[in-house]
Parts: C-alpha cells; sequence; structure tokens
C-alpha cells in the first residue's frame, strides 16, 4: 500500500481521486485502506469483502485467479468458500477496484491495477504478468459495428520459453 499523504475532504478521499474516479487516498495500513476502498466504492465492508480485500490489497499490485484468492484466504484461516471468493472478486470488479483479464477464455484472472495496461501471460507457469512499456499503443482500431464503442482494450502476449 502507498504511504504517501494527500490532502483529503471530509470522507477521507483525495478529491482529485475522487474526480478522475479513482480509488480514495491510501494510508498505508491495509485494514483501514480495505474499509474506505469498498465504502467509496459503494459496498458494504462485510467480514468476509474486508478479509479478501485485505488479502488482494494488501500486498500491492497482484494478478490472481479465484482459486489463487481462495487458496490464500484458506492458508489465512479465513472461512469463506469459493463461491464467496468469485462473488466478492465480481462485486469488486463491477465497483471498479479490480480489472477482470482472461486469458484463453478458460482462466480468468483480477488485477489490482486498475489503470489501462496490457499483459504478458507466461504459458509455462501460467502467470500474468504486466507489460512495463506504458507506450505501447495499437496503430489502428478496428471499425465497430453501429450503436457500439469501444469501451477497453485488453491486451494479452503470450510468451513461452524457447526450446
Amino acid at each position: 500500500m502507498n504511504d504517501q499523504a494527500s490532502p483529503h475532504n471530509d470522507d477521507g478521499i483525495d478529491p482529485a481521486a475522487r474526480a478522475a474516479g479513482h480509488q480514495p487516498a491510501l494510508t498505508g495500513c491495509p485494514w483501514h485502506d480495505v474499509n474506505e476502498m469498498l465504502q467509496a466504492a459503494g459496498l458494504r465492508p462485510t467480514r468476509q469483502r474486508m478479509a479478501l480485500g485485505w488479502l488482494l490489497f494488501g500486498k500491492g499490485a497482484r494478478h490472481l485467479t479465484a482459486e489463487m484468492l481462495y487458496e490464500e484466504a484458506t492458508l489465512a484461516k479465513v472461512p469463506v468458500s469459493l463461491a464467496t471468493v468469485y462473488n466478492t472478486l465480481n462485486q469488486l470488479t463491477d465497483a471498479g477496484l479490480l480489472r477482470q483479464v482472461s486469458v484463453d477464455g478458460t482462466k480468468t484472472y483480477f488485477d489490482t491495477n486498475v489503470t489501462a495496461h496490457h499483459h504478458f501471460y507466461l504459458e509455462n507457469n501460467h502467470e500474468l504478468v504486466d507489460i512495463p512499456d506504458p507506450h505501447l499503443v495499437l496503430s489502428k482500431m478496428p471499425d465497430v459495428p453501429e450503436g457500439y464503442e469501444i469501451s477497453r482494450v485488453d491486451m494479452v502476449v503470450r510468451l513461452r520459453k524457447k526450446r
């Protein structure tokens, strides 16, 4: 979590971040930060959401599947079902706190970094990592059907070890 101080309004959320639709300013205390993030997103900070949020956001930018988070929760003695993990991840995604990245159409990762960026998928160890170049752009976007607009572009570049 980020220890930077920033000006706050009455609800503790950085006004510039709120105006830009970003997460609230972080205090460095994961439990407090998760509570603030949930409330700012309009989600009730239930015990299970707080515990799962603490596991998700307490370790910085991460890419996790529901199964990975469920395993972490089990090891941390957080009593949740896999269905609750899926529901919570989908609620956090709908609230804009997570970004969903699909790989192969069968595996879905949840990214704690919700900024616009792309990914490498390391096939050999089933790992998703951010592409570090912020200047990566598509030179031409496709024409979209009448009545639609592009909401987001997710590029996943698949990598495998050389043989």
